[in-house]
C-alpha cells in the first residue's frame, strides 16, 4: 500500500525548500505569495486564481483569498530578482552542448474584451487572426532528460506603450540568455527567424546558432549567389539517420552539408545542412558550426530537431495548466502570473532531472499512465504529484 503521508510531506518539502531558494531576500508576505502560488498550481493544475485559492484550502472566505492572491499579483515588482534566482537552480544543468530552443508563440483571448492593450495575433493552432498577446520564450533542454525548461518568457502587445517591434522582442530574449550563461550553448530557432539580423546578431556576439531556412533565400555557393534550392538539390543525401519524431514514429533522414556564405555576411564562413525525409521538399540548416564529418553533421541536424521540444512545451504549458484561461485583465498580473507558471515548470524539470529516488518513481508511478511514461514525461510528473496533494 502506498504510504501518501510520506509522499505527501516529501512532495511539500522539495516544493517549499524550492520556493525558499527563489524567494530568497524578498519581504515575508512576497515569500509567503511565491510559495502558496507555486503550491496552487501543482495542486489545482489551473491558472484560475479561484483554483489555486481552492488548493490553499484557507480557513477564510474563497474570496478574500482571491482578492489577497490578485493584489499580490498586481503588487509583485520583484520580477527581475525572482527570476535571477530562479536562473542560478538552472546554471548547473547548463553547458556547451545545451540547446536553447527559440520561439514565438501566442496567447489567444477571442472572448475578453476588457484585457489591457489587448491585440491581434495569429493563433499558431488554427492559423486564424484572434484577440489576444504574442510572447517569445526560449527553453533550455535539461541536460538529462533533455526536457524543455523555460529560461526566458515575454508577453506582449503591439498596442502597448514602448513597443518597437517583435525582432526587438526576440533579441531583448536572445541578450538575456547571453547576460545570465555567456556563450553556452547552441540556439535553434525556426524559419520565422531566417532574416539577416538574426545571423549578423549572432556572428558578431560569437555564438552557435542553427537556424532553419527559407525557400526564397539566396547564398554563395562556390562564388556564386544561387537560390538555396538550388543548392540543396545538388545534395541528395550522403549520411542516413533514423529517430523517433514528436508522435513517436520512427522517421529516416538522409542529410548532407555544404559550405556557404550569405550575401550580407560575405566574409563569414557558414554551413548548410540538407535534410530529406521530412517532407517532399529538403529542410536546410543554416548553422555556424563546422561540421565536416557525419557525427558532426548529425551533431547540428539533432540540435534542430530538439528545437521542436519547445512546441511540446508551449502545449503542456497551455493544456495541463489552461493557461489562456487567465482571468486577470492588466498586463502586469499576465507577465507575473506567467513567470510564477513558469517556474513551476521548471520545478517539475528540475524534480525529474534528478537521480532516479523512490519517490521520483512512486510520484509516476500513481500518475496512471495507459502507457509507458514517454521521454516527455511533465504530463505524468504534473498528474501524479496532483494526485499525492489531494491526499493532502
Amino acid at each position: 500500500m502506498t504510504n501518501y503521508t510520506r509522499l505527501i510531506y516529501e512532495i511539500k518539502r522539495k516544493a517549499s525548500n524550492f520556493s525558499k531558494k527563489i524567494s530568497k531576500d524578498l519581504s515575508k508576505p512576497k515569500t509567503k505569495f511565491i510559495s502558496q502560488m507555486i503550491y496552487g498550481l501543482l495542486d489545482g493544475q489551473s491558472v484560475l486564481l479561484s483554483n489555486i485559492g481552492r488548493s490553499l484550502k484557507e480557513d477564510i472566505l474563497l474570496k478574500k483569498t482571491v482578492e489577497r492572491l490578485s493584489r499580490n499579483l498586481e503588487n509583485f515588482d520583484e520580477q527581475e530578482d525572482l527570476s535571477e534566482k530562479y536562473i542560478n537552480e538552472l546554471k548547473p544543468h547548463i553547458d556547451d552542448n545545451t540547446v536553447f530552443c527559440c520561439d514565438k508563440s501566442d496567447v489567444v483571448k477571442p472572448y475578453s474584451k476588457k484585457l489591457e492593450a489587448l491585440d491581434r495575433v495569429r493563433d499558431g493552432s488554427t492559423g486564424e487572426t484572434e484577440k489576444g498577446y504574442d510572447t517569445f520564450e526560449i527553453t533550455a533542454l535539461t541536460d538529462k532528460k533533455k526536457l524543455p525548461v523555460e529560461i526566458y518568457s515575454h508577453i506582449y502587445s503591439s498596442l502597448e506603450s514602448g513597443f518597437k517591434s517583435r525582432n526587438i522582442e526576440a533579441l531583448k530574449g536572445l541578450d538575456f540568455v547571453e547576460e545570465h550563461f555567456g556563450k553556452k550553448g547552441i540556439y535553434a530557432l525556426d524559419r520565422g527567424y531566417d532574416a539577416n539580423m538574426y545571423y549578423e546578431y549572432f556572428t558578431e556576439g560569437n555564438k552557435d546558432f542553427v537556424i532553419r531556412a527559407k525557400g526564397n533565400r539566396n547564398v554563395i555557393y562556390k562564388g556564386k549567389s544561387l537560390n538555396i534550392k538550388k543548392v540543396a538539390a545538388l545534395y541528395k543525401g550522403k549520411y542516413a539517420y533514423r529517430y523517433r519524431n514528436q508522435n513517436n514514429k520512427e522517421r529516416k533522414l538522409k542529410f548532407s552539408y555544404a559550405p556557404i556564405k550569405l550575401p550580407a555576411l560575405k566574409d563569414t564562413e557558414l554551413t548548410m545542412v540538407i535534410v530529406r525525409g521530412h517532407g517532399i521538399n529538403p529542410t536546410m540548416i543554416i548553422t555556424n558550426l563546422n561540421p565536416n564529418s557525419k557525427r558532426l553533421t548529425l551533431a547540428v541536424l539533432k540540435a534542430y530537431i530538439k528545437r521542436w521540444r519547445i512546441e511540446e512545451y508551449f502545449r503542456f504549458k497551455k493544456q495541463k495548466f489552461d493557461f489562456e484561461n487567465f482571468r486577470v485583465r492588466s498586463l502586469k498580473k499576465i507577465r507575473n502570473l506567467d513567470l510564477i507558471l513558469s517556474i513551476t515548470i521548471g520545478f517539475l524539470a528540475l524534480f525529474s532531472n534528478k537521480k532516479k529516488t523512490k519517490l521520483r518513481v512512486f510520484v509516476k508511478k500513481v500518475s496512471e499512465r495507459i502507457f509507458d511514461i514517454p521521454n516527455f514525461e511533465y504530463y505524468a510528473l504534473a498528474d501524479g504529484i496532483r494526485k499525492v496533494l489531494a491526499k493532502s
